[in-house]
């Protein structure tokens, strides 16, 4: 198991291809990529603030809680800091596992715990201001199927 809270950028195909890869009683991996969007077409850059330390092991704890309750043989966490620019990738979650269904719901589950309790504060920089970006309904109720 790896996560990685990081500033500088990450190449997801390479990561990609050194995640579990020696790994030969695995059947799937699953991977997801958040890159940063602009809704409102004006974002210079999104600023994320985490704590360091703190948000490694907050994250390291969903990681375990993950691999154990799907019964994942690999689990990759990515996550960046900083001020990220429209396009640029946030975040990562790759698993792999025996089976594809579990490989696929242990990565929804992490994505949906990086989304709403991960330990990381989002501000929005645009060409009129800022705003830090707050908890939306629609992540809670994703959530609470878990």
């Amino acid at each position: 198991m790896q996560v990685r809270v990081q500033q500088d950028a990450f190449d997801t195909g390479a990561e990609l291809a050194g995640f579990a890869s020696t790994r030969t009683d695995i059947g799937a991996v699953v991977s997801f990529t958040g890159i940063v969007r602009d809704t409102r077409g004006d974002l210079q850059h999104m600023l994320i603030e985490h704590y360091p330390g703190m948000t490694e092991r907050a994250i390291a704890d969903i990681a375990k809680q993950a691999a154990t309750r799907w019964a994942l043989a690999d689990v990759l966490v990515i996550h960046r800091f900083g001020a990220l620019t429209p396009g640029a990738p946030i975040m990562m979650v790759a698993t792999a596992a025996q089976h594809r269904a579990e490989a696929f719901a242990a990565a929804d589950f992490l994505m949906d715990y990086l989304k709403s309790r991960a330990p990381f504060w989002k501000k929005e920089v645009t060409l009129s201001g800022a705003d830090w970006v707050a908890a939306k309904d629609a992540d809670e109720a994703a959530l609470k199927r878990w």
